[in-house]
């Protein structure tokens, strides 16, 4: 006797495949893992650090340029 099949079961199961799919494709093209992330992160952070303590300060207050 032949297996009874939810038609619309199967459908929203080869969907989901399909999304799930396509998702995979599209992170392995763009996407960076959160640990990459986090690592570029904390680079920048460093380095703005780095860039600000080596910052001159002058004697006057940042405003406009007189003319």
């Amino acid at each position: 006797m032949a297996e009874i099949v939810n038609l619309r079961a199967k459908r929203k199961a080869a969907e989901r495949d399909a999304r799930r799919r396509k998702g995979d494709e599209n992170a392995a093209k763009f996407g960076r893992t959160k640990a990459e992330r986090d690592l570029q992160e904390a680079r920048a952070e460093k380095a703005r650090d780095h860039l600000d303590a080596h910052r001159r300060e002058s004697g006057r207050e940042p405003g406009p340029e007189p003319e």
